[in-house]
């Protein structure tokens, strides 16, 4: 039998660890975001005999897997016994340890036999060993995160919160996120799958929110994909009426509910400010005159219905978001891995970023806390140059980045428009809210994010 053991000292009770792991939403949380995994069975509580279904995809293939629950001691630990999977045989031990009233041990203890027997072990074993290296270093490091900070912050009520957009990067992360808290999340769809699931339609301008629905709050994410086609002036139509009204229809719509929602948190972009400015520029600074400046103030004035309704605003003008999930480092990590990758244009464009759990935590406490109101740039303390950034995670995948994108290049193959606010943009932005707040960033600067996410 293989073994493979992990350890880690936590600063919270046991308590307060078992029951984040065994909180809905937990394994979603804990599977690292470069993993293809879909989660067919969660149970609503481990319980002894419980079982969990996924499917994880190594290259081209879907391996499917079940796993039984046993051995379950509440507050202190519990097994997972593959019953069905790639393993031989699979015994995972979860054991929650105190030290002491204020801290605790989590260890996670794995003993697995390879398929196809002495082949298995001499061909596979070094490659799982490596898997499960990476794969629990990041496991521990996320509940370390998440417990040590939450156990920092007020305890808030369980709340319904309805979420646009909750099947992109953001929304995927956030809702197994704000679950584990013990919220209930409503996603807004127009192909509901679940019970909980609330339809709409933005060209029909049908949201179909029950009446006498209690809902909290609301998490407006939905929007076309900036950089998802070439700016042709249907594309262009596309991104900015797929803002406009489906702001519109979300804010109208909450404003008229008999019981309204507290807060409505709306997406937004660094975007809306202008670019090249000598200094950084915070929420107080003047918009800029691009296409996507347009965009970002249209699409923040929606949300003004909501506003006179009494419900209290927060617009997240957000700079490019960082997970290896999805998004822009999903799409350059293929270059940069192959050492395919270098500066774009001139490399001194400065780069409004933020890292996905601090753009998750960032909306979590916006949701509760009410000194977030109006603007606030969800941005990370330092914008780098482009140059400094490709640098940066050329460092982290161990690949030269010499090869150049000349501005000229990147204007035929997109447009000069498209290149010039998305890959050329010069932003520089100050969290000037989050500052004042005293926001702890998580990752506050590139080689903390990259060391974490690759």
């Amino acid at each position: 039998m293989n073994q493979f053991r992990k350890q880690t000292t936590i600063h919270v009770p046991a308590k307060e660890l078992a029951d984040w792991h065994l909180s809905k939403g937990a394994f979603r949380r804990l599977s690292p975001p470069w993993e293809k995994i879909r989660v067919g069975l969660e149970p609503e509580e481990i319980t002894e005999g419980s079982r969990a279904e996924i499917s994880m995809k190594a290259g081209p293939v879907w391996t499917n897997w079940i796993a039984e629950h046993r051995d379950v001691v509440p507050g202190k630990g519990f097994s997972d016994i593959q019953i069905d999977g790639p393993f031989a045989k699979w015994k995972h031990v979860h054991t929650f340890s105190e030290k002491d009233e204020q801290s605790c041990e989590l260890i996670d203890e794995i003993s697995y036999r390879m398929p196809f027997g002495i082949f298995g072990n001499i061909f596979g074993s070094g490659f799982v060993r490596s898997k499960l290296a990476c794969t629990f270093q990041y496991r521990h490091a996320i509940t370390k995160m998440d417990l040590e900070r939450m156990s920092g912050e007020p305890s808030t009520p369980p709340k319904t919160i309805m979420v646009t957009g909750a099947t992109g990067m953001i929304g995927t992360a956030l809702e197994c996120f704000l679950q584990m808290r013990g919220h209930r999340i409503r996603r807004v769809t127009r192909h509901p799958e679940q019970e909980s699931d609330i339809y709409w339609d933005i060209k029909e301008g049908k949201l179909d929110i029950p009446p006498g629905e209690n809902i909290d709050a609301v998490v407006h994410l939905a929007g076309e994909n900036i950089a998802g086609g070439r700016w042709t002036e249907k594309q262009k139509n596309r991104i900015l009426e797929s803002r406009r009204e489906g702001t519109r229809l979300l804010s109208q719509t909450i404003a008229n509910m008999e019981r309204k929602p507290e807060v409505l948190l709306s997406m937004s972009g660094a975007n809306y400010y202008q670019q090249g400015t000598e200094s950084a520029q915070d929420e107080n600074s003047p918009g800029g005159d691009t296409f996507l400046s347009k965009v970002c103030r249209i699409w923040e004035d929606e949300t003004a219905p909501a506003t006179h309704a009494g419900i209290r605003v927060v617009n997240l003008r957000s700079g490019m978001v960082l997970g290896p999930s999805g998004g822009a480092l999903k799409k350059m990590l293929p270059a940069f891995r192959l050492g395919l990758a270098g500066p774009l244009g001139s490399g001194k464009q400065r780069v409004a970023w933020i890292a996905l759990d601090d753009l998750i935590d960032i909306i979590n406490r916006a949701l509760f806390d009410s000194r977030y109101t109006g603007p606030v740039n969800a941005v990370a303390p330092q914008n780098p140059a482009n140059r400094e950034f490709t640098s940066s995670l050329a460092d982290a995948v161990n690949r030269p980045a010499i090869i150049p994108a000349p501005a000229p290049a990147l204007r035929l193959a997109l447009g000069r428009e498209m290149a010039d606010e998305t890959l050329l943009a010069d932003l520089a932005i100050a969290p000037g809210k989050l500052e004042d707040l005293n926001y702890p960033f998580r990752f506050p600067d590139l080689q903390s994010a990259f060391e974490f996410m690759i």
